[in-house]
């Protein structure tokens, strides 16, 4: 399912999802009311002006597909007084929940702010909510020493693998040490990259040198992502279509996160990264094959990728044996 992310303060939904928000919340906590008259000033403050309560922070709105208004929402806070920027108001319409709504609106906060150099973000949560709880546990937050002293609320905070384009020469400077690894990494780990085992770092340096080689004339992009001891944790591959009838279009190429590194939405990062430039730049259509059955697999068709098809025995395995593909593609804009 493609869920389209817009930031907008003044979206006329958006006072709706931020009033059943601070209405659900406020009968959690055992004080409820029953209408936005009857909240807190500051929180009616919010759902009566949103765009003067957030106005310097990121308010994001999430629309499912086939539908005209956003049915969650999610606000990402400025940092204030050098504190890692905090998530707040994730919100889904109950009739639109459990349809990656929520992930999808989190993937992109989270790829926002590693792109303002975030080293990490925070979020509180009740502990209550096992829902969310374990969501945000799966996108790799963790417990830390609570910021706000009110009963049964859980701080939580995830360090940010920091996401960024390489350059040619950046490329090449890592082909042999933190890109080579990635690669070997994710053939010794069982993925269908081109490659079978063992791979030599050699050998993968060498194809990292191509594609080098590539971003300098201007036909594939590069992104990769480190950790904050600075160590390779992720990469991924633009190729733009060559002939002149299919200059639209671009191909995801070798999306890989070590294995140290899954679990926490890099995979997803990486992907809405290079699609946002994409779209940025001009496509309308990207395409991608992967291992039908695998764990990439998954992650496409949650991130909003059709399937066109599946090809039987279209390519080995690291292993040697031959495998089912399928075909993938999204429409952008």
């Amino acid at each position: 399912m493609h869920v389209t992310i817009e930031e907008n303060h003044s979206h006329p939904r958006l006072p709706d999802l931020l009033a059943a928000y601070h209405l659900l919340n406020e009968a959690e906590k055992g004080t409820p009311v029953t209408t936005v008259a009857g909240l807190p000033a500051a929180y009616r403050a919010e759902v009566e002006d949103p765009a003067a309560a957030f106005a310097a922070d990121t308010v994001l709105l999430a629309t499912p597909p086939g539908e005209d208004l956003p049915a969650g929402c999610v606000v990402l806070k400025a940092p204030d007084d050098g504190q890692a920027p905090e998530i707040k108001r994730l919100w889904v319409a109950p009739e639109a929940r459990r349809k990656g709504i929520a992930r999808a609106l989190l993937t992109e906060a989270l790829r926002r702010a590693a792109a303002s150099r975030a080293a990490a973000v925070r979020l509180t949560v009740w502990n209550w909510r096992e829902e969310p709880l374990a969501l945000y546990r799966r996108l790799g937050f963790e417990p830390v020493a609570s910021w706000d002293e009110r009963p049964d609320l859980v701080c939580l905070e995830k360090p940010l693998d920091v996401v960024e384009r390489l350059t040619p020469d950046a490329v090449r400077a890592h082909a042999s040490g933190g890109l080579a690894a990635l690669l070997v990494d994710a053939v010794d780990g069982g993925a269908s990259v081109g490659f079978l085992a063992p791979l030599e770092t050699a050998e993968a340096a060498a194809w990292w040198a191509g594609a080098a080689d590539g971003a300098e004339q201007g036909v594939r992009d590069v992104w990769a992502a480190h950790g904050p001891d600075g160590q390779l944790t992720g990469a991924v591959t633009l190729v733009r279509a060559g002939a002149a009838n299919g200059r639209h279009r671009g191909e995801i190429a070798r999306l890989l996160v070590h294995r140290a590194a899954r679990g926490r939405g890099l995979g997803y990062r990486l992907l809405a990264t290079a699609e946002a430039h994409a779209a940025a730049t001009g496509l309308t259509l990207l395409v991608l094959d992967t291992r039908t059955g695998s764990p990439a697999e998954r992650l496409y068709r949650g991130a909003g990728w059709t399937a066109a098809g599946t090809i039987p025995d279209f390519a080995a395995d690291p292993t040697g044996v031959p495998r089912a593909t399928t075909l993938f593609y999204k429409r952008l804009g």
